[in-house]
């Protein structure tokens, strides 16, 4: 299951993760976050010990969201090495972001 990310620990676990990490920044009001809720969780058990997946509530933490102009949710950003590699906002198939998440590991 992916793990919850705060305002307060985004530093130490996404942007100084050794691993890549992807962030899903949602809320609990949106229908498209709940929507992908389920993929994002089998997807952090496909790619356990490759790729760290994270979720960030935007209602409860404002402060990341607005560091990384976040104005859609869900908006899905794939860091490695403390960067932002590559993102994609909205529902999606499990497909589509495993194709995303793969493509940032190659």
């Amino acid at each position: 299951m992916a793990s919850s990310v705060t305002d307060a620990n985004f530093q130490t676990e996404v942007l100084e993760s050794p691993l890549p990490v992807l962030v899903d920044f949602w809320a609990p009001w949106c229908g498209p976050c709940k929507m992908m809720a389920p993929i994002v969780d089998e997807l952090s058990t496909e790619y356990e010990g490759r790729v760290k997946i994270v979720k960030v509530n935007v209602d409860e933490n404002p402060e990341t969201p607005g560091q990384f102009n976040i104005m859609s949710i869900p908006t899905f950003i794939l860091f490695k090495e403390g960067k932002p590699l590559s993102s994609f906002i909205g529902a999606k198939p499990k497909e589509s972001v495993k194709q995303e998440i793969d493509r940032a590991i190659a």
